[in-house]
């Protein structure tokens, strides 16, 4: 029987976060990748060097790839160094590929990475969120409300 997947990953390491993300989309689903990589990568990712600003994920011929995360050569990697924007596989179960594969389809969604962390096995993965774009005045009523949960936590704390 398997066990379900906890809604919040085990990160021991964050290593890139993807912070504009969550504002610029609405998230509907987290899901918890895998990634390929060489050796070089995963030595220059544990230096904590990396970034997913600008990335994003899509799925080509039953795969899920990591476009445009850079991962920046590794200081002491000889002549096997990787390149630094290469596509980079992500490691997903059949089932979860096909959901994502609809939802971008079908629905007009993206898939954002939002970070990539060592979990408590040494594991590099991904967090991987199905989303849909905002516009303009969504994100300025995100804004607004974040503004104003601020203004409300200040004056709860002043009065308390």
């Amino acid at each position: 029987m398997a066990r379900p997947k906890p809604p919040v990953f085990e990160k021991t390491k964050i290593v890139a976060e993807n912070r504009r993300a969550r504002f610029e989309y609405s998230i509907d689903t987290v899901y918890e990748a895998g990634i390929a990589l060489t050796g070089t990568e995963v030595k220059s990712l544990r230096f904590g060097q990396g970034s997913i600003a600008e990335s994003y994920a899509e799925v080509k011929d039953e795969q899920v790839w990591l476009i445009n995360a850079n991962v920046p050569e590794f200081s002491h990697g000889n002549r096997f160094n990787h390149e630094a924007k290469r596509p980079r596989k992500l490691l997903l179960h059949e089932r979860e590929i096909n959901k994502l594969h609809g939802a971008v389809a079908r629905q007009g969604m993206t898939l954002v990475p939002l970070s990539v962390y060592f979990n408590s096995k040494g594991r590099a993965k991904v967090e991987l969120a199905l989303a849909k774009g905002r516009k303009d005045h969504d994100k300025r009523e995100a804004i607004k409300e974040r503004e104003w949960k601020r203004e409300a936590g200040r004056v709860l704390r002043d009065r308390g």
